[in-house]
């Protein structure tokens, strides 16, 4: 069996964006890749240390955050985002050969891509059921294998249809030819060196409301406005105890070694019950992330000096 500090999981089998997304990573290049079934035997696989690290799909630019990698990372405890990647997304509409599209009365296909393609498949397949499979290439795989009395087509990616001799009935049926999918590489705390601050990152936390009452939201996104951290992503999740009670998966620009990231994370931390720290890593985009000038960090450094000051005298 591979070591574990030379295995990557992903989401398989081959041929998937996630694979795509793997193939990115430097460090594993010429590593064990194991692809698995779904996103708990990946973290599985993790926290198990089968795996070094595995490779998520956690946003996609039409349906948002991937409910089920949030969650995962919102509950698992000493999990840590080591890095960022992007893949533009592309989908074709596949089928076994002789079948045209008025023969098509289901279609497989992952969640995430039906979501992505829904326009197209309402204008063209009005009438079509959906069959959810794990993955795209999964979804061609079954329609591959099978005589056509589940589904008669699927949803994959371009190179996928090929892989398993089925026919192209359409191209690029996603509704957004500006999709993107962001993935993120997930280790175990420790597991792997922290990436150092580039100039250019990207932090994620977890965090919970205290209460259900009005301004709480408010209070909570203070915390970085206030020190001119910007946020890229907010996502709500049930905390799952009672109605009402929520807690935010929160990306914001820039590292914890930014000192108005540092001092916005321990607002937060005296703000909310529970905060769960997922990791400071470089940004896909490699977009610098400007601080206005009250906020440099020399100006918090200034400040801690002149309160040391006070309080020495």
């Amino acid at each position: 069996m591979p070591a574990a500090d030379s295995t990557y999981s992903y989401l398989g089998p081959a041929g998937t964006f996630t694979e795509v997304a793997l193939g990115q990573v430097t460090a594993a290049r010429g590593a064990t890749w194991r692809p698995v079934n779904n996103i708990g035997e990946a973290l599985d696989d993790v926290v198990g240390g089968t795996s070094i690290a595995a490779m998520l799909a956690i946003e996609n630019t039409v349906e948002g955050g991937v409910a089920a990698v949030l969650d995962a990372l919102a509950s698992i405890p000493d999990l840590r985002i080591v890095g960022e990647y992007l893949v533009p997304v592309r989908f074709a509409l596949v089928t076994r050969p002789g079948v045209g599209l008025a023969d098509v009365r289901a279609v497989a296909a992952h969640p995430v891509a039906y979501a992505q393609c829904r326009a197209w498949l309402h204008a063209n397949l009005p009438s079509h059921t959906q069959l959810p499979a794990a993955s795209n290439v999964q979804a061609a795989q079954f329609l591959a294998e099978h005589e056509g009395d589940l589904a008669q087509a699927a949803i994959a990616t371009p190179t996928a249809g090929e892989r398993f001799g089925l026919a192209t009935l359409a191209d690029d049926i996603g509704d957004n030819p500006n999709a993107m999918t962001r993935f993120v590489l997930v280790a175990k705390s420790g597991s792997m060196p922290a990436p150092a601050s580039t100039g250019a990152d990207k932090t994620s936390i977890v965090a919970d409301l205290p209460s259900d009452r009005p301004g709480a939201l408010l209070e909570l996104l203070e915390q970085f406005a206030t020190r001119g951290v910007n946020l890229s992503l907010l996502h709500s999740r049930p905390i799952g105890d009672e109605l009402g009670r929520y807690r935010f998966v929160i990306d914001l620009d820039g590292h914890l070694d930014d000192e108005r990231v540092a001092d916005a994370l321990l607002g937060v931390r005296r703000f909310s019950p529970r905060v769960l720290f997922l990791g400071s890593y470089p940004r896909a985009d490699g977009r610098p992330v400007a601080a206005a000038e009250a906020h440099d960090d020399e100006v918090y450094a200034q400040a801690r000096a002149w309160l040391k000051d006070l309080r020495g005298h």
